[in-house]
């Protein structure tokens, strides 16, 4: 048996295991506090019970399935913060 190690676990950085895993766990949270079971979540999202248990467990899911999540738990919008432009500093910043 393989023990993972994520360098999250020992210097304050932030990674992909540890993004996914504190996703996965603020999701669980919302879920509880709007008192929605994982079945319930599974038929309203149309995203499979198995997939919410996984994403839960592991943070594992596809993007359009946690998108569906995100819709039925009410937040949706968070994801157009992400990639947004990077703001113009300077002139050398616009492409022409």
């Amino acid at each position: 048996m393989k023990i993972k190690f994520d360098i999250a676990d020992f210097v304050k950085t932030e990674t992909v295991q540890s993004v996914t895993g504190q996703l996965a766990e603020r999701e669980k949270s919302r879920r509880k506090t709007m008192q929605i079971s994982q079945k319930s979540l599974a038929e309203k999202s149309g995203v499979s019970y198995a997939s919410v248990r996984r994403f839960e467990g592991t943070g594992e899911i596809s993007l359009n399935s946690l998108l569906k999540i995100a819709g039925v738990l009410g937040c949706l919008e968070d994801f157009t913060a992400l990639f947004k432009p990077l703001p113009v500093k300077s002139l050398k910043d616009f492409n022409v």
